[in-house]
């Protein structure tokens, strides 16, 4: 038995092809395919799907629904993996996906999911809890730097657990540190990155995505 994934996409042609590319393969038992989020929520509970692919731009609004659906899921359903489908490599999308945690979830660009077996690595992350970030959205936001290196290795474990989407107090747990002492490591990342002062939380994300664009979606 394979992973059990929901689709919810307002257009006829990608459920079509999501349909085809998932029916006939092991590792997936495609149990719902829905036109719009809210067909989709409403489908959780009969059809109990693993993961699902919501496209971002759906009835009514046509604006964000996937990213809503994703955080509504997070209540609802928290083991649900949420892969949101979209044409735009637009990392305030991804920022907003992120903001409630990144574990299980994913951002892909439209144009790729001609590929199966990407599709498949895809499902299998987010489905296992880690997540995964179209490289052209990481490198839309960070414009082609890549800082990491410049970390040092006690700020890197701190940046994993945050990208597991760890509290303060439960990477000072995981790492044996205080909580004083996690907050300047997490200053010093900031810092070190080159976030720009916003809110932390706002900060906090961008710090994943670059660490999840920089690993492949690795926060294992």
């Amino acid at each position: 038995m394979g992973v059990r994934v929901g689709i919810a996409d307002d257009s006829f042609l990608i459920r079509e092809a999501l349909t085809r590319l998932l029916s006939d393969v092991d590792e997936v038992d495609l149990v719902v395919v829905c036109a719009d989020g809210e067909e989709l929520a409403a489908a959780m509970e009969d059809h109990q799907p693993e993961v699902v692919l919501v496209d971002i731009r759906m009835p009514p609004t046509m604006t964000d629904e996937g990213i809503r659906l994703a955080t509504r899921l997070r209540a609802t359903h928290p083991t649900v993996g949420v892969i949101v489908m979209s044409a735009y490599a637009d990392p305030a999308y991804a920022l907003a996906l992120l903001q409630s945690g990144s574990e299980g979830r994913g951002y892909v660009l439209k144009d790729r999911l001609h590929s199966r077996a990407q599709l498949l690595a895809t499902i299998e992350a987010v489905s296992s809890g880690g997540s995964v970030i179209d490289p052209e959205v990481v490198d839309a936001l960070v414009h082609g730097r890549s800082p990491l290196h410049a970390l040092t290795p006690r700020e890197h474990e701190v940046l994993v657990e945050m990208a597991r989407g760890a509290s303060n107090g439960a990477i000072a747990q995981a790492l044996g540190l205080t909580k004083r002492a996690v907050e300047k490591h997490i200053n010093s990342v900031f810092a070190k990155l080159d976030l720009p002062q916003s809110d932390d939380v706002s900060r906090r994300v961008r710090a994943v995505l670059l660490f999840l664009g920089e690993t492949g979606g690795a926060a294992r």
